[in-house]
Parts: structure tokens; C-alpha cells; sequence
């Protein structure tokens, strides 16, 4: 008798155990099921955000091949800065070595291409990276990009900030001899946000991680001096 029952208790146990076991693989089945919904919903997501998006943009005046730059002298060397005008050491950049590239343009020895990217537009509640740059970009319309630039780093705005307001924007822009009701629309518009987009992208795609990054002849700089800008510049045109 005994016997009989240590039997069917030991059947109980192992039926138990394979009722825990089935339920163990429905239960991750099911985890599994759900995972693989959510991924293709997710590419789904992305595939339909990513055909909406739009790919069209407007260039302003004197921009490079392309588009995602904007055409500052035309000497022989091409020297292509990637700034975002949020960004503290673009600005210290500006400050140590601008004038610099600024001398090696009146020299006729480097054709510049500047990339306002929109890199961290995280640290602005306001999008600052992106409106800034896309004002630029009206500044860049009316022939005044290298002007525009250097005012909005002297009115450079605090990391984690609102930033400049579009009104401030355009004031700065008056300020270098900009039209103001044509710049004002531009602005108040984002007619080149757009093109901001694109500048991105293309900087992303071209490896550009951080800014500022300087390149002469498709050769990023480490030295970003005065002296190895120069140097660099130099060495490119022999």
C-alpha cells in the first residue's frame, strides 16, 4: 500500500514538473512572440517616418556642391569647418584661430567651407542649434554668412539654455547690415531649417562626430591653432 502511494506521489511530482516545464516554454514563447512584434513594429515605424521624411531643402547663395555648406573664399586649398554656433569651443575657435582663416582668405590661399551643424540641439530647450544654423543660412542669402557667424558666437547663449530668441536672432542680423524685414521672414519662417537637416545628415554620414572640426585637404586637423592651420594650409598647397 504504502508502496502504491509513494508511486503516485512520485507520478504527481513528475507531473507537476512538466506542467511547470510546458508552462516555462509557453511563457517564452509568448516573451519571444511579443519581442519580435515589437521589433517589426518598430521597423515599420521607422521605414514610414523615414518615407515621409522629406528629402527637399533649399540651398542659400553660395553654397558648396551639394549643399551642406556654405562658400567663403576661392583660393586653392579647401579647408571645410564643421561648427555648431551652441557649441563653447567652437566659439573659443572662432576666438583663438578666426582671424587667421579670415587672413588666409584675404590671401587667396584657401577656399573655405563652412558646415553649421545642429549636433546639439539636446542642450537647448529650444532647438537653439538647429533655428541658429538655419539663420545663418538667411544670413548666407543676403551674402553675409562669415559676419552673421561671428555675431552669434560674440552673443553665444549658455549650454541648457533657451538660447537667443528668433527676435534676437535677427537682431543680430540687422546688425551686420542685413535687410531686416527679408532676414526677419527668413528667420520667423525657417526657410532653411530644412537645410540644416541636410548640412547634419551630411556631416554625420561623413563621419563628423563633434565640432569644431577642421579639415584641410580631407585631412581632419588635430592642431587646430593658428600655427597648424597655417602650417597645414601650407603644406596643402605645395
Amino acid at each position: 500500500m504504502s508502496s502504491r502511494k509513494g508511486q503516485k506521489g512520485a507520478a504527481r511530482v513528475v507531473r507537476q514538473q512538466l506542467a511547470r516545464e510546458r508552462r516555462r516554454r509557453r511563457t517564452l514563447w509568448v516573451s519571444a512572440a511579443a519581442v519580435a512584434v515589437l521589433v517589426i513594429a518598430g521597423l515599420i515605424g521607422w521605414g514610414v517616418w523615414s518615407s515621409q521624411k522629406s528629402d527637399e531643402f533649399t540651398a542659400p547663395k553660395n553654397a558648396a556642391e551639394g549643399g551642406a555648406g556654405v562658400v567663403v573664399g576661392s583660393g586653392p586649398v579647401t579647408v571645410d569647418i564643421y561648427e555648431d554656433f551652441l557649441c563653447p569651443v567652437c566659439k573659443q575657435f572662432q576666438d583663438t584661430s578666426g582671424a587667421t582663416v579670415d587672413q588666409l582668405i584675404s590671401e587667396g590661399k584657401i577656399r573655405v567651407v563652412y558646415h553649421p551643424v545642429a549636433y546639439l540641439n539636446r542642450f537647448s530647450t529650444t532647438e537653439y542649434s538647429t533655428r541658429s544654423s538655419a539663420a545663418s543660412g538667411c544670413a548666407a542669402d543676403q551674402g553675409r554668412f562669415a559676419e552673421y557667424a561671428k555675431a552669434l558666437y560674440d552673443r553665444q547663449p549658455p549650454e541648457g539654455s533657451a538660447g537667443l530668441t528668433d527676435d534676437e536672432l535677427i537682431d543680430i542680423g540687422a546688425g551686420v547690415g542685413l535687410d531686416r524685414d527679408a532676414f526677419g521672414s527668413c528667420v520667423r519662417d525657417g526657410t532653411f531649417k530644412p537645410w540644416t537637416e541636410h548640412v547634419t545628415d551630411t556631416a554625420s554620414r561623413n563621419n563628423i562626430t563633434g565640432t569644431p572640426t577642421v579639415v584641410v585637404d580631407g585631412q581632419q586637423l588635430a592642431d587646430r591653432s593658428p600655427e597648424g592651420i597655417r602650417a597645414a594650409v601650407e603644406a596643402a598647397g605645395k
